[in-house]
């Protein structure tokens, strides 16, 4: 059996350890060039791994080029796994392997097809999620179901922890589909579209916080879009100030605005919401010193 491996960020790592262990090292990875790195905050370098293993690797601007077409069907996939990638694959990449692409989507589908998934998995306050191997066909995470785990949201997740849990997913996921891929056993079981929903995407703006919305929502957002994505932030003296850990104070004795700062010490401040206060522990941008004098954030 050969596997085209295509992806860039963590979870193509993972599956690409997965392939490796279980005896299956993809006959090509294409992952993208050096100098489009920046276009995921979780960008891995796969090569590395791929080389100390003797696996060729495809540098990639764009997987529906002709050159990288030609380079992934010079290895004769039988089928191609897309893992990490943020550009919709045309039908000339397609057609390469047909019937045979299979993607991973961060959700239980047909729940949350779509973009921006583990942020909205929290901002939803989702209690269960779940990671999908799928058959990629013509629409949007539409495709028959390969593989699928499901786990719990935690009270306290962060994008960091549910990511993780994500890895461990897809790292199961990956082994148990490669020898039943091989025999030609695997399932193909077809999605519910009348469970079926959507999760728009998201840009770095959207993290900008709103002082007068109420501190758990606040603290969701801060969770929600925290490493390895941009963070949420808020301005301070026009510069911009990213909140990585907070959590919602019940205590509230002050009268002030939304957005303003109440208390600080050597490793925390409080700031004034629409309901309470949020206690910010974790932040980058600003000296703790430069907002001693209950400044305003956001204004």
């Amino acid at each position: 059996m050969k596997i085209a491996l295509v992806g860039a960020v963590e979870g193509s790592l993972w599956a690409l350890r997965a392939m490796i262990a279980e005896g299956f090292p993809p006959a090509v990875v294409a992952t993208l060039s050096d100098d489009l790195s920046g276009r995921h905050s979780d960008f891995v370098d796969l090569e590395p791994l791929a080389r100390d293993h003797d696996v060729p690797v495809v540098r990639v601007r764009n997987v529906n080029e002709p050159e990288t077409i030609e380079a992934i069907s010079a290895a004769s996939p039988d089928y191609i796994f897309i893992i990490g990638w943020s550009q919709i694959c045309g039908p000339e990449f397609m057609q390469i392997a047909p019937g045979q692409v299979i993607g991973y989507h961060p959700a239980a589908l047909p729940r949350m097809r779509g973009r921006a998934v583990l942020p909205w998995t929290i901002l939803n306050d989702e209690k269960i999620t779940g990671g999908t191997l799928f058959w990629m066909d013509d629409g949007v995470d539409t495709g028959d179901i390969l593989e699928q785990r499901f786990f719990h949201v935690a009270p306290r997740e962060t994008a960091r922890t549910l990511y993780d849990k994500h890895m461990l997913a897809l790292d199961s996921m990956v082994r148990a589909s490669l020898k039943p891929l091989a025999s030609g056993t695997a399932s193909r079981t077809k999605q519910d579209q009348a469970c079926a929903t959507y999760a728009a995407r998201r840009r770095p703006e959207d993290g900008q916080i709103d002082w007068t919305a109420p501190a758990q929502e606040i603290d969701r957002l801060i969770r929600a879009v925290g490493k390895p994505y941009p963070g949420a932030f808020t301005t301070h003296a026009g510069k911009q100030l990213v909140v990585w850990e907070a959590e919602h104070s019940h205590q509230h004795s002050y009268h002030g605005i939304a957005g303003q700062v109440v208390d600080v010490n050597e490793a925390t401040f409080d700031v004034i919401t629409g309901d309470g206060l949020l206690r910010v522990y974790g932040w980058e941008g600003e000296e703790i010193s430069s907002i001693r004098n209950h400044v305003v954030l956001g204004r």
